[in-house]
This record gives structure tokens, sequence and C-alpha cells, in this order.
């Protein structure tokens, strides 16, 4: 019997797409793995298929990112739309069928698994290209455990990391089911141990031009963030300078208007990294679910609330985002339609940066005052003759709020997030801050276990 492969190719005529390139590929299908995976043609429309997969709505293309904003909700935004996937998360009372969740795992391991696909076949890699698809493939397979790891397991910050439940690693391709494809998970060390691997190596491998896909300084950025996670401060602080030092040497900068950085036909000059979308291929859940229907969207499902505002200073440019539509308060950041999906802004760097020199007590690449201070600078507001950690922190929750950080930054820095109706905190370690194994994953697979609180 032939053993057959997944290439998720679907959409990318419009998905890789910029003014100056086009990719024009065929819709999904199943090819045999020995031909897909036969010449470094093919080898690099699989590893496409892994782009495709990674930049879809379960996952950067959206989900990902408003999973985030639900889960860390704390009173500042409200959940309003008739879905009721976004709302159980909001209200952090998750069912084992929710299809979000499970939509979200589904298309992270095939993502995962199109990338070993790519890894297994390097040898038939042109030599000069090799290196760099080798480092795309870890880009994205380390990228995909990371946003797993920080959804589906306790934080790194809950301690007992070698022995609370990751995911499982599945490091080596699946081309058919067997007793093998019965995984079971691995432990959080192990798992955050196995996305340095990925993201390091990739740093190494990747140039610091390679069009709108993974780069070296946008895997050091990754890295940056794994490990603020681990609360390994002084790692995080030489991945993002080397982040920074690379972007910007290659063109990077913050914009002078911060509403510029949003709503993006193309790259602003401020995207490390960012899902294309086009009107052939509009596909971003965080406009769908945060704009208007005078905008092509849905009906206004989040609202902000005014708590949410309390947060900035008077004369912050950052409230320019902010607008009445549908008897509610939005924000901006996802208002208009067929623009990119924000997954890295070099802002984040300065501000990741800023916070590690702060703790260590250091100055590399910068001093903390200066890298807050243009940021603050960016937005009108007065230098600070002093930074303190609470300011640095400050700073950041008003910079990216909206973005996809807000319950990943409770978890790392081990605060809480109010319920929305009683006085009720949920701690950063709550299980009920942990989304649960999808059921058809615990139904098929008997070596699972479910996390706790959703029972099985």
């Amino acid at each position: 019997m032939k053993k057959y492969i997944v290439i998720a190719l679907f959409g990318l005529t419009a998905v890789f797409s910029s003014c100056d390139d086009q990719l024009t590929l065929p819709p999904l299908q199943s090819i045999d793995q020995d031909l897909a995976l036969s010449n470094d043609s093919n080898v690099k429309r699989v590893l496409l298929g892994a782009y495709s997969e990674m930049r879809s709505v379960q996952l950067y293309g959206g989900r990902i990112q408003l999973y985030s904003e639900m889960l860390g909700s704390n009173r500042e935004i409200r959940w309003e739309g008739t879905f009721n996937q976004p709302r159980e998360m909001y209200n952090k009372q998750i069912f084992v069928n929710n299809s979000f969740v499970e939509g979200t795992w589904s298309a992270a391991y095939r993502a995962i698994n199109v990338s070993n696909n790519v890894l297994s076949a390097l040898d038939v890699v042109n030599a000069a290209d090799r290196d760099r698809i080798e480092g795309e493939a870890l880009f994205i397979r380390g990228s995909m455990y990371f946003e797993l790891i920080k959804l589906f397991a306790l934080p790194y910050t809950a301690g007992n990391t070698g022995s609370n439940l990751g995911v499982p690693l599945v490091l080596t391709p699946t081309r058919a089911i067997t007793d093998e494809s019965f995984v079971s998970r691995n432990t959080v060390e192990e798992v955050y141990t196995q996305i340095l691997n990925d993201l390091t190596r990739a740093e190494s491998l990747l140039p610091a031009s390679n069009s709108f896909l993974a780069r070296n300084y946008v895997a050091a950025a990754q890295l940056s963030r794994v490990y603020m996670q681990m609360e390994r401060y002084d790692a995080a602080r030489e991945a993002v300078n080397r982040a920074i030092t690379a972007a910007t040497a290659n063109g990077k900068s913050l914009v002078p208007v911060y509403m510029d950085a949003f709503n993006t036909d193309n790259d602003s000059n401020e995207d490390l990294f960012a899902i294309q979308v086009n009107p052939q291929d509009p596909s971003n859940d965080m406009f769908l679910f945060y704009s208007l229907p005078e905008f092509g969207a849905r009906g206004g499902d989040v609202a902000v609330l005014d708590e949410h505002l309390t947060f900035y200073e008077a004369g912050d440019a950052r409230l320019n985002q902010f607008f009445s539509g549908a008897g509610e308060l939005r924000t901006a950041k996802w208002r208009d339609q067929f623009k990119n999906v924000k997954v890295m802004r070099l802002a984040e760097l300065y501000l990741t940066r800023a916070e590690a020199n702060f703790r260590l007590g250091t100055t590399v690449g910068d001093t903390p005052l200066n890298d807050v201070n243009r940021i603050r600078a960016r937005v009108g507001l007065a230098p600070l003759t002093a930074v303190t950690l609470e300011a640095i922190l400050a700073e950041r929750k008003v910079e990216l709020a909206h973005e996809g950080h807000a319950v990943h930054d409770v978890k790392r820095l081990k605060g809480f997030v109010r319920d929305n109706s009683s006085e009720t905190l949920y701690q950063f370690n709550d299980p009920r801050m942990v989304l649960p194994i999808p059921q058809r994953e615990m139904d098929a697979n008997p070596n699972l276990v479910q996390n706790p609180g959703y029972g099985g």
C-alpha cells in the first residue's frame, strides 16, 4: 500500500503574494510521499504547506491572538458575539468539544507534521538553499510547539516543569496511523527544551532577508518570547538584542505614527513577522471578531470596556485607536478588511529588552530608560527621567494591547485575571486558564491524559 502525505497548499496563491512576489500553487491534495519529497522543488512546495497551516485562522491568522485576549480579559474587554467557543474562554468554562480548540490543536500538529516531512528530506534540497529550508521548517515547528504549550499546559512559572504535562512531542513524519502514533504527553520541561533547540538552530540557519517568511531575527525574537515565559531573563536579553540588531540593520524601525503600524496591506516597516491577507485570501479572525459590519466584519463581537482606558496616560496617542461602534467602544487595530495580521512588531522587542535589562541591572544594547522612552516618544508622551519595572510593564500593556499577549503576560508575571461577574480571581496557574485536550484526540488516543478540571 502506498503512503501519502497531505500537503496543505490551499489558498497559497493569495497567502504568499505581495507587490513583488506571487507564488501559484495547486490546491489542497494528497500526494504520494515519494513524489512530494523527491526533489528540491517539491520539498519547497511542501514547506509552503507548513506556512499555510501556520497562517490559517486556527493559528496565527487570528485565533491564537483571540484566545489570549479572551482568557486574559480581566474586565477590560467583553465578548458580545453569538459564537460560544470564544465565550467559553471568556467565561473560563471551556468544553472539551470546543471546535475552536480542536481546530487549533489539529492545525498546529498538521504544521508540525509538514515541517517534519521537510526535515526528513533535506538531502534532496539544493545545497545552496538547504540551511534556509531547514531553518524555516524548524522555526515553524518550534513556534507551533510554543503556542501549544502556552495554551494546553500549565505555565512554566507554575513550577514542577519536570512533572507537569505539556503536549506530545512528535519529531518525525507521521505518514500512516500505527501503534507508534498513540503518543503520550511530554513534560513541560521537555517541550520547552525542544522549542529552544528548534528555534536556536533556526536562528543560526536563517538569513536576515527572506521576503516575509522566517528570518534570523524573527527566530531570535521568538526565542526571546520563550525565554521570557521561562523567566530566563539573561537569555531573553541576549536573544532580543540580537533580534533588534539584525532587524534594524535590515531596515526595520518604528513607524512614526502608532496606528500606521496597523491595517496595512503589506508589512509595515515595524513588522517583523505578519500574516499576509488580501481580497483573494481574506482569512483574519481578529478582524472578523473585533471589527464591525460597516467594515465587512460581524456585529462587533469584542467590546473594549472603560476599565481598559484607565491604563493610558492623558495625551497618549494610542488612545486614538478607540472608536464607538454598535453602541460600544472598539479598537481600530483590527478594523479594516483584507489587512495583515500582526504577529511580531519591533516595539515589543524594545520593551522586552528594557524589562530583561532592568531585571538584570544591565544595559545590553541600550538602557531600559532609553528603550521605554523611544516607545513613549512615538505616542507623544513625555520622557521618563527614571524607570521602574512597574513603568516598563505598564508601557508594555498599553503598547501591545489587543494583540494576543494578555494571558501569556499574566502567566509569566504570576498575576491573575478577574472573573467577569463575580469576585473570583483566576490565578496564573489556575487550570481554568488552560485549554482542554480536545475530546476527539482523547477518544482517538488512549495514551493522552486530560488536563485537570476537564475530566477524563
